[in-house]
């Protein structure tokens, strides 16, 4: 049996589920882009090839194994994207929470079901059909949940409002022991640089008091002062729009002192080197095409 444990979003891995890039499918149609960043690349057709992104994951798997972490991969549905295992679900404490994703995307949960068939069924939830939660909006640090909602009245029009308040409400009942705090983000269908899919997008502790964080990410200045109040100043490091669109606050933590970056973020993997964190570069800038990168990839189930 597995047994689960993660509270926060750094403390020292043990087991986590990958994607996987391999059979990854036919390139999307315009009309089948889930997010404005695929739809930019599908148009420029600059969309990223199979090839490349197995090898870019195969880079990230290698960190993983020299920190011997246990690494569980999707079974592979024939030309489909399993690459972002973080949507379909994620472990708060030592429960195992099924995301409510997109409809046609259900058949990702299937493909880990052996890894899932290995957790005490009572710590297994799934929410009810009005909940929207996805992974990438939940951000753990110890007694905090942080949760990435879309407030706006439009929110049905939204394919990129991946959480809904129901979401946000949900988990306060299930973790009332600790204090859930919702961001409301800003949303473009259209604007890569101006959407933030998911509260990794904008925002991401590392280390054991640091963050990385974007200002404008968030729709309501008072969110961003929460963290900056939360976190002090001097121990965030504010990215800008266009590392946003490269997704720079995505990066994966398999330790407090060891991050998983991209090999482009030089400005930030050097803030991070500076605060004493070992960075493990690896390339990931095709993967990242599809508004998404190190943590989409990830679903955490063990940290000690």
């Amino acid at each position: 049996m597995l047994q689960l444990n993660v509270k926060n979003e750094s403390s020292r891995l043990k087991a986590v589920v990958l994607g996987t890039a391999i059979s990854n499918g036919p390139m999307p149609t315009v009309e089948e882009a889930y997010d404005p960043k695929s739809l930019e690349h599908i148009i420029a057709g600059t969309y990223p090839v199979e090839e490349d992104m197995v090898k870019e994951m195969e880079a990230f798997n290698q960190v993983f194994q020299k920190y011997n972490v246990q690494v569980f991969r999707p079974n592979v549905i024939q030309d489909y994207n399993q690459i972002f295992s973080r949507d379909i679900g994620f472990v708060i404490d030592d429960i195992f929470i099924k995301a409510n994703i997109l409809p046609d995307r259900e058949r990702e949960l299937d493909a880990i079901q052996y890894v899932i068939n290995q957790i005490d069924p009572k710590k297994v939830v799934r929410p009810p059909e009005e909940v929207h939660i996805e992974g990438g909006d939940v951000m753990l640090w110890n007694d905090y949940i942080f949760i990435g909602t879309y407030k706006g009245s439009d929110y049905k029009d939204y394919i990129t409002a991946r959480t809904n308040m129901a979401g946000v409400n949900y988990i306060k009942e299930l973790f009332p022991h600790k204090i859930v705090k919702e961001f409301d983000l800003v949303k473009s269908k259209i604007e890569p640089r101006d959407n933030a899919l998911h509260l990794d997008c904008c925002f991401q502790p590392v280390g054991t008091n640091l963050g990385i964080i974007y200002k404008s990410g968030f729709r309501e200045e008072s969110d961003y002062m929460y963290l900056v109040n939360l976190f002090g100043k001097e121990n965030l490091f504010h990215i800008e729009r266009e590392e946003m669109y490269h997704m720079n606050s995505n990066v994966f933590s398999i330790a407090p002192d060891v991050v998983v970056s991209e090999r482009n973020f030089t400005r930030l993997n050097n803030w991070m080197r500076s605060k004493g964190i070992t960075v493990e570069e690896i390339p990931y800038a095709e993967i990242s095409k599809q508004e998404g990168l190190l943590r989409c990839s990830t679903l955490p189930l063990i940290r000690e």
